[in-house]
């Protein structure tokens, strides 16, 4: 996962969109259909190459998660770069299912690596309380929560979670990975419109499960079930809560990632990779 491109190689930008309903996550696994399986096997058909091209991604969405603005990847090439350019979009558009659309392909500037260069990614994740459940054109978006919820209670709740924490309570443990995190943004508005709510949260970057058990953390405040300072309580002890419910997949949508100014890309993704510790912490 270098930042630097091989000789004879180009850096070829993807932004792409897709449901995530039908897909067991974006990373590709033998036997199941993947969003990255998906890409990857229509880019080595349309190029008519004898080898898979691997895909780098911004952020890895699990099985159900849909996304309206992933980024991603690929090193090509220079000859099939050259060749296919012009017309790769279109063709690529006419070999994937309907589920997934690359929006954008452009070569990449220097430094850029899709998953180190970014700032940070935004989720959606919608929700609706009416009595009546989730309009049936939408359902497969937004989640229906049975319990009236309290929007400023959540977003007191909110309030406590930002900055850079240990996230550890609110993440599937992974050996040798951080789990500290810097959540910039979590917020909750309701649409007067047709209800749904949508909570918004914005992080450097996430682990596994973080957002959907944020959100499930939050729905418990909503609805009453704990007081507004609970998220942070589990937040401060750093282990797994099972109290926490990680709320289900297809409510959550990847909407936006960031990255800085060209100039600044490859300084961003050495930065990206440091591991990192809080403020007064040990090393041991």
């Amino acid at each position: 996962m270098s930042d630097v491109v091989e000789p004879g190689f180009v850096r070829v930008r993807l932004d792409l969109a897709y449901d995530g309903k039908d897909f067991s996550g974006w990373a590709k696994q033998t036997g199941r259909r993947t969003v990255q399986g998906e890409i990857e096997d229509a880019l080595r058909t349309v190029t008519r190459s004898s080898r898979t091209y691997d895909l780098t991604v911004a952020g890895r969405t699990d099985a159900g998660v849909h996304a309206r603005g992933q980024v991603a990847h690929v090193d090509l090439p220079d000859e099939v770069w050259a060749e296919h350019a012009p017309k790769l979009l279109r063709r690529m558009a006419g070999r994937m299912a309907p589920d997934v659309r690359i929006r954008r392909i452009e070569e990449a500037p220097a430094g850029f690596n899709a998953r180190f260069s970014a700032l940070w990614r935004r989720y959606a994740y919608r929700i609706s309380d009416g009595p009546g459940g989730v309009d049936p054109l939408v359902r497969g978006h937004v989640l229906w929560h049975d319990r009236e919820l309290d929007l400023v209670a959540m977003n007191a709740a909110a309030a406590r979670m930002t900055g850079e924490h240990d996230f550890a309570a609110y993440c599937k443990k992974r050996e040798g990975a951080t789990t500290i995190r810097t959540l910039q943004k979590l917020s909750w508005v309701r649409d007067e419109a047709s209800g749904i709510i949508t909570g918004t949260v914005q992080a450097d970057a996430f682990c596994h499960n973080m957002v959907r058990a944020l959100v499930g953390s939050m729905l418990f405040v909503g609805d009453g079930r704990r007081p507004s300072t609970w998220p942070a309580e589990v937040l401060a002890a750093r282990v797994r809560d099972p109290g926490v419910h990680v709320v289900r997949p297809h409510g959550l949508t990847l909407e936006e990632v960031a990255y800085p100014a060209d100039e600044l890309l490859a300084a961003r993704a050495v930065e990206a990779r440091n591991v990192r510790t809080l403020p007064g912490a040990g090393c041991c």
